[in-house]
């Protein structure tokens, strides 16, 4: 599976279903430390991983004795409460032999929708994929409700993939793929290998929901689907309930390849270039040369800014002299970034009285106009 070899950046979702047993409510250990080994052999291979695992709740319920009857809205948030700290230290336990350190990161839609928001939980995954962390990440059960969840962890995984520019998001399932018709109830049902279009047939085909212990099932696959294709990542759909299921798909196993429009790079800059602008930055001509090198903007190299904005905005980029340069998310509000122009990062935290945030617009968070940049770099 070549799209697996390549991939830079790999998101690995994993149901209830498949992590924990339903007649005991424990981990299958020995399956999870298949899974251990098959996220180490994609970190030697060069690639950052993220693991979304469900889990919590399934976890929990047995501990505080509810068992398999339903639950109501606050049973479910103890029991993701108590589930997690266990689904957590089952990850730790078995990437630990491996030399893994491991993160856990607990996200709700708001993290998603709300751009300030947005921008904080990408840097705090980035920045733990820098540190050579693999994060665990699931829906923060304990606190969501039902206005503001994701719903289902195939939805959070596309969103992580989406939040990371992951160029893969594999989805471990108990079925091989995505089959024109259920493939346990018609025995004739076909997989399809690739899909390079979401259309309302593939809707038709996707059916109902899932599994009793889990809320997803081929709709909310698809969902995620269209969520990651259409920011450019790729999503496989495996059979995750075998012994090293990343490795069997690296062996060639049976799968169903969602294919990308275009790249995640590219995809996150023409969502950036879409924002409506809420401000201007203006840069002196030393901070136009390092935009021009690739560089993020430094508050040192802010010469004033105006309009009205908030941390998360788009603003537009410009130089001594008026000319637009780009366009990017800002990490300060107006504010704040008023306070700290044209200082240097050790005199941040004297001016706003918290640690600082390492740049005004990050170089991820920006699309450079090329042709003006140009100008500044022999300058």
């Amino acid at each position: 599976m070549k799209r697996l070899q390549n991939a830079r950046r790999i998101v690995v979702k994993i149901g209830s279903a498949i992590l924990v047993d339903d007649a005991t409510g424990s981990v299958r250990r020995q399956w999870l430390q298949g899974l251990a080994a098959d996220v180490k052999a994609l970190r030697n291979d060069g690639s950052d991983v993220l693991v979304v695992s469900s889990g919590a709740i399934a976890l929990g319920r047995r501990v505080l004795g509810i068992g398999s009857r339903r639950m109501s809205l606050e049973q479910s948030q103890a029991a993701a409460a108590v589930g997690q700290i266990k689904l957590a230290r089952y990850y730790e336990e078995v990437l630990e032999p491996h030399n893994v350190k491991t993160g856990q990161v607990l996200l709700t839609l708001d993290d998603s929708l709300n751009r300030r928001r947005y921008l904080n939980s990408r840097s705090t995954l980035v920045t733990l994929l820098r540190e050579g962390v693999v994060p665990i990440v699931n829906e923060n059960d304990t606190v969501a409700t039902d206005e503001i969840r994701f719903g289902d962890n195939d939805r959070l995984a596309a969103q992580v993939a989406v939040m990371t520019g992951a160029d893969l998001l594999v989805l471990l399932s108990d079925v091989d793929g995505f089959y024109d018709k259920d493939p346990r109830r018609h025995s004739g049902a076909r997989r399809l290998d690739r899909i390079e279009h979401i259309g309302s047939e593939l809707e038709a085909s996707a059916g109902g929901q899932g599994t009793a212990s889990s809320k997803g099932g081929m709709v909310t696959k698809l969902m995620a689907a269209r969520t990651a294709t259409q920011a450019g990542c790729a999503m496989l759909i495996a059979k995750g309930d075998i012994d090293r299921p990343i490795s069997k798909l690296r062996s060639g196993a049976a799968c169903t390849l969602f294919l990308p429009s275009g790249d995640p790079q590219t995809a996150r800059k023409h969502w950036i270039n879409s924002l409506k602008l809420k401000g201007m930055v203006a840069i002196d001509d030393g901070a136009c040369r390092a935009l021009a090198r690739g560089k993020s903007l430094l508050p040192a190299g802010v010469e004033s800014v105006s309009g009205s904005f908030c941390k998360g905005d788009a603003v537009k980029i410009v130089d001594p002299r008026g000319e637009a340069l780009g366009v990017g998310l800002t990490r300060y509000s107006k504010d704040e970034a008023k306070r700290i122009m044209g200082c240097k990062s050790s005199e941040i935290t004297v001016k706003l009285g918290s640690p600082p945030q390492s740049a005004l617009v990050h170089a991820d968070d920006m699309v450079r106009w090329k042709s003006a940049l140009s100008r500044h770099r022999c300058r």
